[in-house]
């Protein structure tokens, strides 16, 4: 099936593009409404932070966002692309080449090196094993890691372990990156070294982020701040 990639957008054209996105859950007491028809565009080379109060539904739009999870109606395309009308095999090769992925919790394999891990997506697209490491090697020094190729996750600091899962996000050069939370598991130290990083990232290499997060110091990095409130998305850091 096809699942190429289109080649990279120029700076500032938009990569994301959501339009009435819906999605309900099924309660005890009744459907609970989550999005209420989110509309949403991003461009290449931004930072959108959306902020929003615990269960608001952040981490369920980013996971639509990611293809991770389907929504009830509305339409998504990331480069002009309509990923809503796309087999779930189409979308597993779609989002292993467009789309990188960081959580708040690295999700390191750790019985593999630091390299060995930021290879892991090329090695499952088919990249030759040479290959794959050098290019796992360029992105860890772009990181600031070029040290610690070889060191294991548990010799691993915190902020240093969370910058590998940024390097295993950005290894396929995709050009839309989702992250949630991506600095709630570090100190004031290491969380203000990541923002920086992501800050440079979309500045310098015009990758593009969108970010959940409850962090004011990240928000404030960011091109655009939207809160998630009553199931749609609102402009600036309000809530409720």
């Amino acid at each position: 099936m096809e699942t190429a990639v289109a080649p990279p957008t120029e700076p500032g054209t938009v990569v994301l593009s959501a339009r009435g996105i819906r999605k309900h859950y099924r309660a005890p007491g009744g459907d609970i409404e989550v999005l209420r028809g989110v509309d949403l565009e991003v461009n290449r080379g931004t930072i959108l932070a959306v902020l929003g109060a615990s269960g608001a539904g952040k981490s369920t739009l980013l996971n639509i966002l990611g293809t991770l999870d389907r929504a009830d109606s509305g339409t998504l395309e990331v480069r002009g692309r309509r990923l809503d009308q796309l087999s779930a095999r189409e979308l597993a090769g779609f989002r292993a080449t467009a789309m990188g992925f960081v959580f708040q919790f690295h999700h390191l394999l750790p019985e593999f090196t630091a390299v060995e891990n930021v290879m892991m997506p090329l090695l499952i697209a088919g990249v030759e094993h040479e290959a794959a490491r050098e290019r796992a090697q360029r992105t860890l020094l772009d990181v600031g890691l070029a040290e610690r190729w070889e060191h294991h996750p548990a010799e691993l600091s915190g902020g240093e372990a969370q910058r590998v899962a940024v390097a295993r996000a950005l290894v396929a050069e995709p050009e839309l990156i989702l992250a949630d939370e991506p600095s709630g598991n570090l100190d004031a130290r290491n969380a203000s070294a990541l923002h920086d990083l992501l800050a440079t990232l979309a500045r310098e290499r015009h990758q593009t982020f969108v970010v959940v997060t409850h962090s004011d110091t990240l928000a404030a990095r960011a091109d655009r701040v939207l809160t998630l409130a009553a199931g749609t998305l609102r402009p600036g850091a309000t809530q409720d």
